[in-house]
C-alpha cells in the first residue's frame, strides 16, 4: 500500500468557511463512488471507534440524508441534510446540520469537488460555509480532536480505495 497523503485543513481567521483538501491514489470515479455508495460510505466515514448508521441516504439531486454515529460508549450523534446537486463524478453540494444543537438553524453548505489528476489520482476539496464566523469558530472549537479525526477518516478512505482498485 502507498503512503497516506497529507490532509490540509484551512480555516482563515474572520472567514465563514473552512476547506479540507486531500489527494488520493485512486481515480475520481472511485473516490466519488466511496461518497455515494452506502455500503462503502459507512466503512470509512466518521471518527475512529464510531459506527455510522445511515437512516436515509439518497445521493441524488434533491435527495436527503440522515445518519447516526455512535461512539464506543453508545452515545449518539445525529446529522442530516439535503443534497442540492450530485454530479458524478465531479461534485456534491449539500447541507449539513447537527440535530443535537440546542438552537436549530445552524446549517452548513458543503461543496465537495473530486478533481481528476494525472496518474489516476484525485484531489478532494471539501468547502464548508457557515452562516456566520461565530458558527464556524464554535464548530472548530467544539471538537479539539477534529483535525486528527479528519485525518483518520481520510486514511481509512485511502485504505478502502486501495482495496477497491484490486
Amino acid at each position: 500500500m502507498t503512503k497516506n497523503n497529507p490532509t490540509k485543513i484551512t480555516a482563515e481567521p474572520g472567514k465563514q468557511e473552512f476547506i479540507i483538501e486531500r489527494e488520493f491514489n485512486a481515480p475520481h470515479e472511485l473516490v466519488f463512488k466511496a461518497f455515494t455508495d452506502p455500503e462503502l460510505y459507512v466503512q470509512w466515514f466518521g471518527p475512529r471507534g464510531f459506527t455510522t448508521e445511515l437512516e436515509t441516504f439518497e445521493p441524488k439531486n434533491g435527495g436527503s440524508w440522515r445518519y447516526i454515529q455512535r461512539d464506543q460508549d453508545g452515545n449518539e450523534f445525529v446529522f442530516h441534510g439535503v443534497n442540492h446537486e450530485v454530479t458524478a463524478p465531479e461534485r456534491i453540494i449539500s447541507t449539513f446540520e447537527w440535530e443535537e444543537l440546542p438552537e436549530k438553524g445552524h446549517v452548513i453548505l458543503q461543496t465537495t469537488r473530486f478533481e481528476e489528476l494525472p496518474g489516476n489520482r484525485t484531489r478532494l476539496i471539501n468547502q464548508s460555509v457557515f452562516q456566520s464566523v461565530d458558527d464556524r469558530d464554535g464548530m472548530l472549537q467544539s471538537d479539539p480532536k477534529m483535525e486528527e479525526e479528519i485525518n483518520e477518516m481520510y486514511n481509512r478512505l485511502e485504505v478502502l480505495l486501495e482495496k477497491m482498485k484490486k
